[in-house]
């Protein structure tokens, strides 16, 4: 009978992101996935296999908790939805050095097919979020009238991932409240006059 596990692997995936986005998934190793979760290297390889493995595995956790971030706003309007959503999904990178690795796993993401179709099916979820509750907005009055509502996603999904890159250029305030700003700046002249 297997012994039972003392950490789960949503636990360990959880370590593997916070330490791939403290040192960069190259720097990333088994030992020191172990030392972060309490368990031994042979642990993590008879659970994940192999490094690209234990990565495409917290990718796909990644994914999870990205699009996640869209539902967990607490906002009650459809557009503070949007906005708060875009802001909740990058509180994991709040530091340039942060985004330095997180952008090192992006790349990880633009190369390798498992990771790019991870990484896809993300982004067409963010959208597809951030369309329907524009859709609640139009329907609400929050926006103009003949608002094209996904063309306005597409372009707001852009802004997101555009501002993480020129906050890290910039650095001008913190990574919440320029992504606020960017996304706001997208909606203001969509918004109806109410």
């Amino acid at each position: 009978m297997p012994r039972p596990r003392t950490v789960s692997d949503e636990a360990i995936l959880d370590a593997v992101l916070d330490l791939a986005h403290r040192i960069g998934p190259a720097r990333l190793t088994f030992a020191a996935v172990a030392a972060e979760v309490g368990l031994s290297a042979a642990t993590l390889v008879q659970r994940f296999g192999t490094k690209r493995d234990l990565l495409l595995a917290a990718d796909r956790q990644a994914v999870g908790l990205w699009v996640g971030a869209l539902e967990r706003s607490a906002a009650t309007s459809p557009l503070a939805r949007v906005v708060e959503g875009l802001v909740l999904a990058v509180e994991r990178v709040a530091t340039p050095e942060l985004m330095v690795n997180s952008l090192a796993m992006l790349q990880l993401d633009l190369a390798d097919p498992d990771f790019h179709a991870e990484t896809l099916r993300g982004a067409r979820a963010v959208r597809a979020h951030i369309e329907r509750d524009l859709r609640a907005a139009l329907d609400a009055g929050e926006l103009r009238a003949g608002t094209d509502t996904s063309t306005l996603a597409t372009l707001v999904e852009t802004t997101y991932h555009g501002a993480m890159i020129g906050w890290a250029i910039h650095r001008e305030r913190p990574l919440a409240d320029w992504m606020r700003e960017q996304v706001e700046a997208v909606l203001a002249p969509h918004r109806s006059a109410r």
